[in-house]
C-alpha cells in the first residue's frame, strides 16, 4: 500500500489511515472494487479513446508520431468551497490580462506607471499591427487556460497563463463522458457539476463577440490542419459547437470580408476561433511562407470585418517573465487583491536573481520565458551533472531568456498504477471564457505525471489526465461532518494509495 509522502499534500489522505471527508464515499467504492474490474474500465476507456480518435501528435520522432493520453480512471475530487476560490482567482486573473493587453497596444498606462518596462513592446509576440486597434468587449484572450497547482501546505498557486491557443478543453469534455459510461453508479451517489455545456457557453461567447450590427454570426474554426498535435480537438469542438471547422485555404478575402468557399457559394465569417499562431495566420502580414493561413486577413480583422479569438499579439501576455507582473496587473486595473498567488519567481534578466539561480540550480526548475509543453526547461532536482552544466551555459547566452522557480512540492491524488493505486502528482487547467462576461464551467483539465516521483504532467513527457469532480454545494455539505476509515483490502480488492 502506497503512500505519498508528507512533503505533498495527499488529497485524498489526511494520514495513511484517514481519509479526506471529500473522498469518503469514494474511498469507500474504491474499497470494495476489484483491480481486475478497474482495470478492464482502463482498458474499455483506451479502446473507446483509440476508436474515436483522441490522440494528439509528437513532433520530431522518427518513429509512430500519434499516442493516446494515458487517461486515469479515478478521478480528482474538489469542494464547492474549493472551486469558489479557484473560480473567482482565475476570473479575476484573466480580467486584468485582458485589460493589460487593451493598454500596452492602447494608451500604455501600465508602461507610465513604471509596473511594466517599455521593452515589452520589442517583444518578440508584442504586434505593432495591433496598435490602436479596437476589438470587440475589449476581449483578446477569448479563451485562457490557467495552469493551477497546489503545495504541500494546501495552498494554490498560479504556475503559468496560456492565452494564445490553449489546448486540452477536449479531454476535460471526453474524460467526463468516459467516466459515466464506465461508472454510473458513481454519478448517482455523487452531486457533480456538470462541464458538457462548455461548448455551447463557447459557442455564445463568440457570438458575443462578433461585429456591432451582426445579429446572427457566422463562427467557423481555423484549424492548421490534420498534422496539428490537437487537430483532434479541433473537429470536436467544431462539432460540438455546430460550425464549420476549416483550413485557411477554404477561406479568402474580399471587400473587407472573410468569406468561407461552400457547396452554395461564398459565405461571409463573422468570427473565426484561430487554432494557430500569429505568424501563420496571414503571409501578407507575417510570415510569408506560410501556407495555413488567408492572404489578407489581418487587414479585414484591423479594419473591423471580422473577429479573431483570440485576437492577434495575445503571446505578449502569455511570456512567463509577464506572468510576473500579473498580481500588479490586478492592483493596477481592477484596484483589488489577487485571489490567487503567482509561484515565487525568479527573473534571471535581474543580477541578483541571476547570481543566486546559477549558484542553485540543481534546487530549482528554470524555464523559457516563451517556452511551452515542459521543452526547453530544466528541472534541476532530477538533472544530471552534465545536464546541468549544459544548461548552464545555455543560461549564460541569454539570462532574459529565463525565469526559475522553486521544486513545488505538487499536492498528489489517487491514480491507477501497475500496482494498484498509488499517489501521483496533479495540476489543474481550468479553462476561462471571456465575452460579455467572464466565466468557466466547474471543472478543469487534471493532468497527472503518470511516473511515480515525477513533477512533469505534460502529455509530451509522458503525462495523463484524470477526470475533476467539482461537489455541488449540497455534497460538500453532507460530508462535511463524515469520516471514514478505509478498510483492509484482501487480495481481490485495489490497494488503496
Amino acid at each position: 500500500m502506497e503512500h505519498a509522502s508528507k512533503t505533498f499534500f495527499d488529497e485524498m489522505h489526511l494520514s495513511p489511515s484517514t481519509v479526506r471527508d471529500l473522498y469518503a464515499k469514494y474511498s469507500q467504492w474504491l474499497g470494495n472494487v476489484s483491480g481486475s474490474k478497474l482495470e478492464s474500465r482502463r482498458q474499455e476507456a483506451e479502446l473507446l479513446f483509440r476508436r474515436v480518435g483522441i490522440t494528439f501528435n509528437v513532433y520530431g520522432e522518427q518513429a509512430e508520431t500519434e499516442r493516446l493520453i494515458p487517461f486515469d480512471v479515478i478521478p480528482r475530487i474538489l469542494a464547492a468551497s474549493e472551486w469558489k476560490v479557484l473560480s473567482s482567482g482565475v476570473i479575476q486573473r484573466v480580467k486584468a490580462l485582458n485589460m493589460f493587453l487593451h493598454d500596452i497596444y492602447h494608451q500604455r498606462e501600465i508602461i507610465k506607471a513604471g509596473i511594466i518596462s517599455d521593452s515589452i513592446l520589442r517583444h518578440a509576440q508584442y504586434r505593432p499591427e495591433m496598435i490602436n486597434v479596437d476589438v470587440p468587449n475589449g476581449i483578446y484572450a477569448h479563451i485562457a487556460g490557467v495552469d493551477i497547482v497546489r503545495t504541500a501546505e494546501n495552498q494554490f498557486y498560479v504556475l503559468e497563463d496560456n492565452l494564445r491557443t490553449p489546448s486540452g478543453v477536449s479531454y476535460m469534455l471526453e474524460n467526463r463522458k468516459m467516466m459515466m459510461r464506465l461508472f454510473p453508479e458513481l454519478f448517482r451517489q455523487y452531486s457533480i457539476a456538470p462541464v458538457e455545456h462548455y461548448p455551447q457557453m463557447l459557442k455564445n461567447n463568440l457570438r458575443a463577440v462578433a461585429q456591432s450590427g451582426v445579429k446572427d454570426p457566422t463562427i467557423v474554426l481555423l484549424t492548421p490542419g490534420a498534422y496539428n498535435s490537437a487537430y483532434f480537438e479541433h473537429a470536436f469542438l467544431a462539432q460540438q459547437m455546430g460550425v464549420e471547422l476549416v483550413e485557411g485555404q477554404d477561406l479568402f478575402v474580399r471587400n473587407n470580408a472573410v468569406y468561407m468557399r461552400t457547396t452554395e457559394g461564398p459565405k461571409r465569417v463573422d468570427v473565426i476561433y484561430r487554432r494557430m499562431d500569429d505568424e501563420y495566420i496571414d503571409p501578407l502580414a507575417f510570415r510569408p511562407d506560410s501556407m495555413l493561413g488567408v492572404p489578407g486577413l489581418l487587414s479585414v480583422y484591423r479594419n473591423g470585418g471580422v473577429t479573431l479569438a483570440n485576437a492577434v499579439g495575445t503571446g505578449v501576455a502569455d511570456d512567463k517573465a509577464t506572468y510576473i507582473r500579473v498580481p500588479e496587473m490586478i492592483k493596477f486595473y481592477l484596484g483589488e487583491t489577487p485571489i490567487l498567488s503567482n509561484v515565487p519567481t525568479f527573473e534571471l534578466s535581474k543580477a541578483d536573481d541571476y547570481a543566486y539561480v546559477m549558484e542553485h540550480l540543481s534546487e530549482l526548475v528554470v524555464k523559457e520565458v516563451q517556452g511551452s509543453g515542459g521543452y526547453g526547461m530544466l528541472v534541476g532536482p532530477t538533472a544530471s551533472k552534465k545536464e546541468i552544466a549544459d544548461f548552464r551555459l545555455i543560461i549564460k547566452a541569454n539570462p532574459a531568456n529565463y525565469i526559475a522557480q522553486p521544486t513545488l512540492a505538487l499536492s498528489t491524488c489517487p491514480t491507477m498504477v501497475g500496482q494498484g493505486v498509488a499517489p501521483r502528482h496533479v495540476d489543474l487547467r481550468p479553462f476561462v471564457l471571456s465575452g460579455k462576461t467572464t466565466t468557466l464551467v466547474p471543472g478543469g483539465l487534471s493532468r497527472v505525471a503518470m511516473r511515480e516521483g515525477s513533477l512533469v504532467v505534460n502529455s509530451s513527457q509522458g503525462g495523463g489526465t484524470k477526470d475533476t469532480w467539482v461537489l455541488q454545494e449540497m455534497e460538500t455539505q453532507a460530508l462535511s461532518e463524515l469520516q471514514v476509515q478505509p478498510e483492509a483490502s484482501d487480495t481481490e480488492k485495489v490497494a488503496l494509495c
